[in-house]
């Protein structure tokens, strides 16, 4: 019996076993596509501490008053964080499946990639955030720091 198995109740393994199969209308993808994304959110740490810091960005854009471009490039750059994160646990889901419990170098690696995609990503948009956000702070911050 596979790990998959053992932790699945016996109503839910019937329904997983017709997962191999096409989504039989538009509705029942979107179902599925939201049972991913609520999984990860209550799975996957790392996937939360982004959505987090989603909410922190969309807030300084706020209180920033960034233009409407900025916070799309804002937005993007979250979203792009987002899906490497959905990837990862994707990827370490098949990977998990296929190794199962037993350690192989080469699935050390798919894992250890897909985690250095999500820092890249990460790393990026902290990069482009604070080139953003960088003008709007100092101007904030300039009347404070030079009263008149």
């Amino acid at each position: 019996m596979t790990q998959q198995k053992k932790l699945l109740s016996p109503p839910e393994r019937d329904r997983r076993s017709l997962a191999w199969k096409v989504a039989p209308d538009l509705f029942a993808s979107f179902r599925y596509a939201w049972q991913g994304l609520a999984y990860a959110t209550r799975t996957q740490r790392n996937f939360r501490i982004h959505l987090a810091i989603a909410l922190f960005v969309w807030t300084m854009c706020w209180l920033l008053s960034l233009t409407y471009l900025e916070t799309a490039l804002l937005t993007a750059m979250v979203a792009l964080v987002l899906v490497l994160e959905l990837l990862n646990t994707a990827l370490e889901s098949v990977v998990d499946l296929t190794v199962q419990q037993t350690y192989h170098e080469l699935a050390k690696i798919a894992k250890d990639c897909a985690a250095a995609a999500v820092l890249i990503g990460a790393i990026a948009s902290v990069a482009i955030a604070s080139l953003i956000a960088f003008p709007h702070f100092r101007a904030f911050l300039e009347p404070a720091i030079l009263p008149l």
